[in-house]
């Protein structure tokens, strides 16, 4: 076997983050009394928050300011009068109930069953928690390493660092690892900052201009078994 440790991101890798998003969001805006509202307002939030990710990636925003300012400034570029916080709150919490899994992920762990399995996200602890912990894939990871935990995102060293003391692995260990995610500037730059293979989750077959170069890339989970074996 190639690779013994796989560290697996979360969001657009195994979990579908993109319904489990739309959905929460949906919800979120009905609750609060506008059932039109994530229609009307999808776009507007999608390009503020992918904004304040990648702040987030840079070190520029923390992940609790993260969660509230996405939402004031989508409520002050429309004009409207909800309570951030408040509205956050309630988003979080039925992103968290948010549970679909990308084509393939069930199948995919139980045949890496010889392997160790672990998750490694940027994200929030409460709502990643929840949606692992009442997936289908409750109790496949050995460790759930979520940013907000660590104090360290991806693609800083930290969060491996983090991750690597909580799995027990040592730097001699380091090529028997392999980290699979959606995202060239988190998951790939991360992965090669650190110094260990890297598998670049790619189902819509997205151009990569970003002159990173992961060792893999695949557009099915099934095509990891082949790398991984």
């Amino acid at each position: 076997m190639k690779y013994e440790i796989i560290l697996f991101d979360a969001d657009d890798t195994l979990f579908d983050y993109g319904l489990a998003e739309s959905r929460a969001l949906a919800g979120v805006f009905t609750h609060f009394g506008m059932p039109t509202g994530a229609e009307d307002y999808a776009a507007s939030y999608q390009q503020i928050n992918q904004a304040l990710w990648r702040d987030l990636e840079l070190g520029r925003i923390s992940s609790p300011a993260l969660r509230v300012e996405r939402f004031n400034r989508l409520f002050t570029a429309h004009g409207l009068s909800h309570d951030p916080q408040e509205f956050s709150e309630t988003y979080l919490r039925l992103l968290g109930e948010g549970t679909y899994l990308i084509q393939g992920a069930v199948e995919l762990c139980a045949e890496l069953g010889d392997c160790r399995l672990a998750i490694i996200t940027n994200g929030i602890k409460d709502v990643q928690n929840a949606r692992i912990g009442n997936s289908r894939l409750s109790g496949v990871f050995e460790q759930i390493v979520i940013s907000e935990e660590a104090g360290s995102q991806k693609p800083e060293r930290g969060i491996f660092d983090y991750a690597f003391a909580r799995l027990g692995i040592s730097e001699a260990d380091k090529r028997q690892v392999l980290i699979v995610g959606d995202s060239l500037t988190s998951d790939i730059q991360g992965g090669i900052n650190y110094g260990i293979d890297t598998c670049w989750f790619n189902p819509l077959g997205k151009k990569n201009e970003t002159g990173l170069m992961p060792q893999y890339e695949i557009r099915s989970l099934a095509e990891l078994l082949k790398i991984v074996n």
